[in-house]
């Protein structure tokens, strides 16, 4: 099922007035659980603006930190932060984030996911080779590697990792740069959690590191719902209101 961008953005707008102010989205608002994965050259902190959004709406959440060593090592991460959980949870994910969802997933207290320009692997997948079938994304030139780990040059990071982002959070975003492992990408899943749990799927139309062609394919693979909207990769930078939306709608 696909929501038209325009049907999407009357739907956040409806809500974004009251997330604003403090209070929930609206009377009908459900409480719920969201634990949020972060993605490749990021940390946790890079949830903040959709976070209190998501608190105002009386939602429970949990950034989960992961190392960007390993799959392994952040699907293990995001199960902890599962285990913590006291109800039905939603598990969202971001970019390199939707991987460690699609891993970590079949947790039996996640209801649904959520993937936000997220890489969405099938069991065992040589997820570069599926990439490579699209357009390279202009932020993959500036990934450079040093002694085992990489990030992206300054001058990537600033206009294709977060192009949209105001120059000056974006800065701080680059100085909290989240360095990953060479091997990182390499990492292949071993469970595929979107064939069992319901789906949902934000494009960002303007993105400069995961091409938009590559994750229209991923969401009508996993028969996702899916709506776009026209941003850079950092939506919930851009527009935090929206994918606030964009995750509260997931909720049971």
């Amino acid at each position: 099922m696909k929501i038209s961008r325009r049907s999407f953005s009357t739907m956040v707008a409806s809500g974004a007035a009251a997330m604003a102010v403090g209070a929930p989205a609206s009377a009908s608002a459900r409480k719920g659980n969201v634990v949020l994965v972060h993605g490749a050259y990021a940390d946790g902190s890079c949830w903040s603006k959709v976070i209190p959004l998501l608190q105002n709406a009386g939602v429970t959440v949990t950034a989960v930190q992961h190392p960007l060593t390993s799959l392994e090592a952040g699907a293990a991460a995001t199960r902890r932060a599962l285990d913590l959980q006291t109800a039905p949870t939603v598990l969202v994910g971001h970019s390199f984030g939707g991987s460690v969802i699609t891993e970590a997933g079949d947790h039996p207290l996640v209801s649904s996911l959520v993937y936000l320009s997220a890489r969405a692997p099938d069991v065992g997948e040589d997820y570069g080779a599926l990439a490579a079938k699209f357009p390279t994304p202009p932020a993959n030139a500036g990934l450079v590697y040093h002694n085992g780990f990489g990030g992206l040059t300054e001058r990537a990071f600033l206009n294709d990792f977060a192009n949209g982002v105001p120059r000056h959070e974006a800065r701080v975003l680059y100085a909290a740069q989240g360095r990953i492992a060479q091997t990182l990408f390499t990492d292949r899943t071993t469970a595929a959690a979107w064939k069992a749990k319901p789906t949902r799927y934000l494009i960002t139309t303007d993105d400069r590191t995961t091409n938009p062609q590559l994750q229209r394919f991923v969401a009508k693979r996993m028969g996702a719902q899916t709506a776009e909207v026209s941003t850079g990769h950092l939506s919930f930078i851009v527009r935090p209101s929206l994918v606030a939306r964009f995750i509260l709608d997931a909720l049971p």
